[in-house]
């Protein structure tokens, strides 16, 4: 049946151009929202044994393809072991890319894959070019079935004794794959309450630590893997790869330092812990906030000084290529460096003898211009709409258009159009900044035979 929709999909619209690829990576969420919120709608998908509603099924449906993991329902409390396989299947989905699975299909088939649906390939993992796209995808497969099967294996020895052999196996490989495809999903509202996440678990290393690992390797990017496979050496790793290394490392330690300083006499988060409770559950916020979803401690009680740091690390979000949304951290390098060079008064951004294209520096500055826009205005928009600080309203809106997940309370309370327009944010984050990025692969250069004269204004 899977391969017959996929030679559809690839004679009727890829092969044939009826689509271009910003246009067909857009439909396919579009496409796969729409078939999991008509499933979550279905009785048997809750848990009641009585439809959840249609916009409950399409919010958590765009949450779980979009990777996100915010939700109006709790999803143990709220749908059956039906509607949570088809959230999982979703979270699969909306991770790899609908295209990758597509290809694996191809591949399986042992049928050959065409330039068309190499450049699709290219644009859903954010590549820079054709050259062994159909490795890295291969190689990318079977990377994610390690992790998810191996983070799983580590996870049911804690999920097991506490909740039985194939019960917790189940929530050992639901949290697994919701951990490397950064969704944020869980299934702990049975045990800890509604909306609890892993607060059960604030002083558990190995389930703290396994699922920031496969949050970690999961928001490097499929690049990243193969040139660390194929080089295992630091000194032999591409520039980009070692920016995405280092900057991962940065962020994340840098957070931690910063939420164990904020946070560390907060009698409503860290203030309770213990000093090695503490740096394990400040490590794990920082991780977390990478675009993963996951909480240990009540977001709504943070100070607002780590609010806004969250907000600002949610937009980041992890890295080109990867199951992580935000605009992602060498594309605030490139803003870095664009900034450095223009204090600096020079024209062209130099990085070890290395210039960068003035064309990949506008796309970064064009890409955050986008996101910032995006973020004040939902956040205004959000605020209007609800009985809410703009600081909770931008922390909601970060969580959204980052796809990260993590909430300080306010989303299930959320009036509908509130809750719809968290919807398209969501949405937005994930298919419609990746489009953008395809957009920036596929648009034709100017001709280097037209110039025209040079104007000046005035700046500052």
């Amino acid at each position: 049946m899977l391969e017959v929709i996929a030679r559809f999909i690839r004679d009727r619209f890829i092969r044939s151009r009826r689509l271009n690829a910003t246009r067909l990576v857009a439909g396919s969420f579009a496409v796969i929202i729409l078939i999991g919120t008509l499933l979550l709608a279905l009785p048997v998908s809750a848990r009641s044994g009585e439809s959840q509603g249609l916009f409950a099924a399409f919010f958590t449906a765009t949450s779980a393809t979009c990777v996100t993991g915010l939700v109006v329902t709790d999803t143990f409390l709220s749908w059956s072991p039906f509607g949570q396989a088809v959230i999982l299947l979703l979270i699969q989905l909306g991770g790899l890319g609908f295209m990758t699975v597509i290809t694996l299909i191809s591949l399986a088939a042992h049928r050959r894959i065409g330039l068309s649906e190499r450049l699709i390939m290219v644009s859903t993992l954010n590549l820079n070019d054709l050259d062994g796209v159909v490795r890295v995808v291969r190689h990318a497969l079977m990377g994610t079935a390690l992790f998810e099967l191996a983070g799983a294996a580590l996870l049911s020895v804690r999920m097991i004794p506490k909740y039985g052999l194939f019960r917790g196996l189940w929530h050992a490989l639901f949290h697994a794959v919701s951990a490397f495809c950064n969704a944020g999903f869980d299934l702990q509202g049975g045990d800890t309450g509604a909306f609890s996440s892993l607060v059960g678990f604030q002083d558990d290393p190995l389930t703290l630590l396994t699922t920031s690992a496969l949050v970690i390797i999961g928001g490097l990017g499929f690049f990243v893997w193969e040139d660390a496979l194929g080089h295992k050496s630091w000194k032999k790793l591409t520039l980009y790869s070692r920016l995405v290394l280092g900057l991962t490392a940065v962020l994340t330690l840098g957070g931690a330092l910063f939420f164990l300083a904020a946070e560390w006499g907060n009698p409503a988060t860290l203030g309770p812990m213990g000093a090695g409770e503490k740096c394990l559950n400040a490590f794990f916020q920082s991780v977390t906030l990478r675009t993963a979803g996951f909480n240990v401690i009540d977001q709504g009680a943070m100070t607002d000084n780590s609010i806004v740091f969250s907000c600002i690390l949610m937009l980041i979000g992890g890295s080109s290529g990867s199951t992580a949304g935000g605009m992602k951290t060498v594309t605030v390098w490139v803003l870095a460096m664009v900034v450095i060079t223009g204090l600096r008064g020079r024209e062209s951004i130099t990085y070890r003898g290395r210039t960068l294209s003035p064309r990949r520096a506008m796309n970064a500055v064009t890409l955050f211009l986008m996101v910032t826009f995006l973020f004040v205005m939902g956040s205004m928009l959000i605020s209007l709409t609800h009985e809410a600080t703009f600081l909770q309203a931008a922390f909601e809106t970060a969580s959204a258009l980052g796809t990260v997940g993590l909430t300080t309370g306010l989303t299930p309370h959320l009036a509908r159009p509130a809750q719809a327009l968290l919807a398209l944010m969501m949405y937005t984050g994930r298919v419609g900044i990746l489009s953008f990025s395809i957009a920036f692969l596929n648009r034709r250069k100017d001709s280097l035979n037209i110039k025209y004269p040079e104007f000046s204004v005035m700046i500052g």
